[in-house]
């Protein structure tokens, strides 16, 4: 974290997983982002555990190709919910919903209750849908390495 890199320069080799945080910063920049996006479909191909939770699961968007298809379509994943975006008061300032386009991605999305840990793991793919679930989704992905 001292002496952070570009993602252009990151390369998948260097690490034995990957974990992309959540926060709003996804939604607004990896969510179109194409480093990120061959990052993230490289990463789903290798079978390393590919970890993102809360908002971050927005930078599964730019794994779509130009039909609209992303390897990620059939995945099951848990990620921020519109209920959750509510009940913060963010749903009505934000141009779009993540649960809205993840469902629009053809990922099958699975919802738990607002604010309550939930994870999902499907193959390498590991998703959690809020804070509360960043700590049982890192000691899943610790648990496969």
């Amino acid at each position: 974290m001292r002496q952070p890199i570009k993602l252009e320069d990151a390369s998948l080799a260097d690490y034995d997983a990957v974990y992309y945080p959540g926060g709003h910063g996804p939604m607004e920049d990896l969510a179109v982002d194409a480093v990120s996006g061959k990052l993230l479909t490289d990463a789903l191909a290798s079978g390393k555990p590919l970890g993102v939770v809360c908002h971050a699961p927005a930078a599964l968007l730019a794994t779509a190709d130009a039909d609209g298809k992303s390897p990620f379509a059939g995945y099951r994943v848990a990620a921020f919910t519109n209920a959750e975006e509510t009940q913060a008061g963010l749903a009505d300032k934000a141009e779009w919903l993540l649960q809205d386009r993840l469902i629009a991605l053809g990922v099958d999305y699975r919802e738990g209750e607002p604010w309550a840990p939930k994870i999902e793991v499907d193959r390498n793919l590991y998703t959690g849908q809020n804070p509360a679930s960043s700590a049982p989704l890192a000691a899943e992905m610790l648990e496969a390495l």
